[in-house]
């Protein structure tokens, strides 16, 4: 009897420290850089709750408003560097789950933190976390911005690590569609509402087409709240196309029109000025 109970005890515990496991690995695969809920913030002109206040709503967010290293910028901002060798970008992604989300300001494809592959920067690991659409393009090219952009966001789980976010980022203009957004157009179509979200199944980033042999290469930060600097930004030179089709899907799903607004490309504070002289 006595040995049962020990046996029972045993298996409690045991279920008990798997299931603990279990949700724990839940929250960290949960754990996003990026505010996912678009209620809290909007794009609208003139809204209280718009680009110009967001620095306001939240301390955690003061960096949208005082931060010196502030993203979208225009790529002829002496920010920028132009890499011609893509030696200095390696990428290794994987097939993996995913969740396809409206999340009112954006359309988003989400992988579990360390499960779709990586790339590497400079020696540093960052793992692949998601890609979300923006149409219009949040930046621009000698003042013209495009009809889509794409962001993959990666992170850098080294707690010892200077930049822990990494994006790639991708223009697009009106042209033949992309074929990796055209696997998800029909269920995009039917998410009208903010909340929605798709089990995609297992989907492989590197599908997603691009082109890195020469890219734009600065530091600046999230292009919405929280706003965080330190991230650093790599955005293709080449501009690949996206339908008419594609463009409009992207920009019905998500349900306010003032949400389709980019954030407005930030100038040269100051700082920067004196950093890297005065603007062209």
């Amino acid at each position: 009897m006595k040995q049962q109970r020990s046996y029972l005890f045993f298996s409690a515990s045991l279920i008990f420290v798997l299931l603990f496991s279990y949700l724990a690995s839940l929250a960290a695969e949960d754990h996003q850089v990026e505010v996912e809920d678009e209620r809290e913030f909007d794009y609208a002109p003139g809204s209280k709750k718009g680009p110009e206040h967001w620095g306001e709503l939240k301390k955690d967010w003061a960096s949208c408003k005082s931060g010196n290293l502030q993203s979208p910028i225009d790529m002829s901002n002496r920010r920028v560097k132009v890499i011609r060798n893509s030696g200095g970008l390696k990428r290794n992604y994987k097939p993996s789950y995913s969740i396809l989300k409206n999340r009112g300001h954006d359309i988003s494809l989400q992988w579990g933190e360390h499960k779709a592959g990586s790339i590497e920067i400079n020696g540093n690991e960052y793992f692949l976390q998601q890609c979300h659409w923006h149409s219009p393009s949040e930046h621009s090219i000698n003042g013209r911005r495009y009809d889509m952009e794409l962001h993959m966001v990666h992170i850098n789980t080294d707690p010892n690590g200077k930049y822990n976010i990494t994006v790639i980022g991708q223009l697009y203009k009106i042209g033949p569609p992309d074929a990796f957004l055209s696997k998800f157009l029909r269920d995009i179509k039917d998410m009208n509402d903010h909340k929605q979200e798709r089990h995609m199944g297992v989907v492989d980033p590197s599908e997603i087409k691009l082109d890195v042999k020469q890219y734009y290469r600065y530091l600046g930060s999230l292009t919405v709240p929280p706003c965080t600097e330190g991230v650093i930004w790599t955005i293709s030179k080449k501009i690949m196309t996206v339908s008419e089709g594609q463009v409009k899907a992207l920009r019905d799903a998500v349900h306010d029109y003032a949400a389709r607004n980019a954030r407005p490309v930030q100038p040269l504070n100051k700082r920067e000025i004196k950093l890297y002289g005065a603007e062209d």
